[in-house]
């Protein structure tokens, strides 16, 4: 916690250091999938409950609007929605996704059924939208934040992929490609949100908290990913299991 209030550079500075610490790019999971160490059924294991995740973006982001007074915050978020849903004449980012699980040969309706996904799983994301759905509005906002840090995850993803999975093709990355745009620009927005809300001790404390929050859902969900599926290679009952696992 910090003991005097923060400028906006050194907040920005202290949400920046909870991404240096334990953003997810840190997971041995990661290492593993962008260095190609991973067989096809560990892969898919990860698009699959990776799945969890992209559907629910739009559900919290949904219940931010939904709380949100200020219409120019209501107009600036929706595009995430829509970014995500898609729109007339545009895919958006969950059928995007959907185009990677289809090329990692996994049944579309199977994947979005979800019935496959690891428990702690569904328990994390569902964390992440009780989060954004409960606490203060500022807090929610903040909780976006690892979008700071999400282009440099997509582009060591899309070079290692491509690189070490002959199973991996051009379209399927076409998600990652299109986040690194709009991960900058909805970045952006919320930094400057959150340095302009953020003006006692106890919100900038907050705000950080929010940030550190969300770096421990996506590290959640890689240690259910790694315990299942690397080691020990526990698979809960009723989640998928990689052919001859």
């Amino acid at each position: 916690m910090s003991s005097s209030l923060m400028a906006p550079a050194e907040l920005e500075a202290a949400i920046r250091a909870v991404g240096a610490e334990r953003y997810h790019d840190k997971h041995p999971f990661h290492h593993l999938l962008h260095g190609g160490k991973l067989g096809k059924g560990q892969v898919q294991a990860w698009a699959l409950n990776r799945f969890c995740y992209q559907s629910a973006v739009p559900r919290k982001d949904a219940a931010l609007m939904s709380r949100a007074f200020d219409r120019e915050l209501r107009r600036e978020w929706i595009h995430r929605i829509l970014d995500h849903d898609g729109r007339d004449g545009e895919e958006g980012g969950i059928e995007r996704w959907l185009v990677l699980t289809d090329a990692l040969g996994l049944d579309r309706a199977y994947v979005v059924s979800m019935e496959g996904a690891l428990p702690a799983t569904r328990f994390a994301v569902e964390a992440y939208v009780t989060f954004v759905r409960e606490r203060t509005l500022l807090e929610a906002v903040a909780s976006s934040l690892t979008e700071l840090f999400a282009p440099s995850i997509h582009r060591e993803r899309i070079v290692g992929m491509l690189e070490n999975y002959d199973f991996i093709g051009e379209r399927a990355m076409q998600y990652f490609r299109r986040r690194l745009d709009q991960a900058n620009r909805d970045a952006d927005f919320a930094l400057e949100f959150v340095q302009v809300h953020a003006t006692t001790l106890a919100t900038q404390d907050a705000v950080v908290d929010a940030v550190r929050f969300k770096c421990n859902v996506l590290w959640a969900q890689l240690d259910a990913l790694h315990h299942a599926y690397v080691t020990p290679g526990l698979i809960p009952p009723g989640a998928f299991r990689p052919a001859g696992a």
